[in-house]
């Protein structure tokens, strides 16, 4: 063993076991701190030093890494898939709660879309933020943006599209689209520090079928048109294509290419049910951000990478 050998050892004892500072560390051996920074490098680069991930972190950052290659993505957050599959749409909505939280400014401005997972972020965000929210609504349909009634604590303010998500006619959502209000808070939304939206499957248990704002025989047209998911209710095919549709005609709903102009986009989806539905919305482009669960990116990713 040499002596620059020796003194790589010696260092990273004191640094990494000993918890010293890289300063105290140089006191110590009576070298400078640069060096010190010097010899550490080394000892990692050559193998002296080696990390290692708890094998289910390295798992989730792998799939991490993956899903921003493969789609394009500024970030990726992938946590533990619950045992019980009916905890799936919480355990993501919490995850997203506390990504959302920990990159919050005092004035943040969130846009939020429609769904069950972000009404659960929404509710999450009010009750634990120190300062208060201010949220603005991509969608009519008030209901899915009020709080929770369980909720002890609601520190935010809520600016809501005062109208349906889905109008009776496509002539009414033209007129309300035109409405003075509508278009401030439309006009509001370009402003916004972050967007979270949800991630809708071809299911009956989506919040949009469940709700009955949609019927069967809508969904049986919309699966026959090629439909596979939504966002903000758009419906999209596998590649991510808008479905030109009666029923988009009388959406109240922020675009999806206006979407893609937003800043920071955040989609919150998982389960498997949504798989081709994420899949989709990535290869559309409309998401900047995924957070999902580690059986959910596996899914959405097998495809992609020739797995399947």
């Amino acid at each position: 063993m040499d002596y620059e050998e020796s003194l790589m050892i010696k260092a990273a004892w004191y640094y990494y076991f000993e918890d010293m500072t890289q300063q105290q560390v140089a006191g110590l051996m009576g070298i400078t701190r640069m060096r010190v920074m010097k010899l550490l490098e080394k000892a990692r680069q050559t193998g002296i030093i080696q990390f290692r991930l708890r094998k289910d972190g390295e798992k989730r950052m792998l799939l991490e890494r993956r899903l921003m290659s493969a789609f394009h993505l500024k970030d990726a957050f992938v946590v533990p898939a619950p045992i019980d599959p009916s905890a799936v749409n919480a355990g993501v909505a919490e995850a997203a709660s506390l990504y959302i939280s920990e990159r919050l400014r005092d004035d943040s401005l969130i846009n939020i879309g429609y769904g069950d997972t972000p009404s659960r972020i929404l509710n999450n965000l009010a009750t634990i933020a120190e300062q208060p929210l201010t949220c603005v609504s991509l969608t009519g349909g008030v209901s899915y943006y009020l709080p929770d009634t369980r909720s002890n604590v609601f520190n935010a303010k809520l600016h809501l599209i005062p109208a349906p998500l889905l109008t009776s006619s496509p002539e009414m959502a033209e007129a309300l689209r035109h409405e003075s209000s509508v278009m401030e808070l439309s006009r509001m939304t370009a402003l916004a520090q972050m967007t979270v939206v949800g991630i809708g499957a071809m299911h009956e248990s989506a919040t949009i079928f469940k709700s009955g704002v949609l019927n069967t025989n809508d969904f049986l047209y919309l699966r026959m048109q090629g439909a596979v998911g939504d966002l903000l209710s758009h419906f999209f095919d596998k590649e991510g294509r808008v479905l030109q549709t009666p029923i988009e005609e009388r959406l109240i709903s922020t675009p999806l290419e206006t979407l893609k102009t937003l800043h920071n986009v955040i989609g919150v989806a998982a389960g498997d049910s949504k798989v081709d539905a994420i899949r989709a919305a990535l290869r559309g482009q409309y998401l900047d951000v995924l957070i999902t669960d580690d059986r959910t990116a596996e899914k959405a990713l097998a495809v992609d990478e020739g797995q399947d």
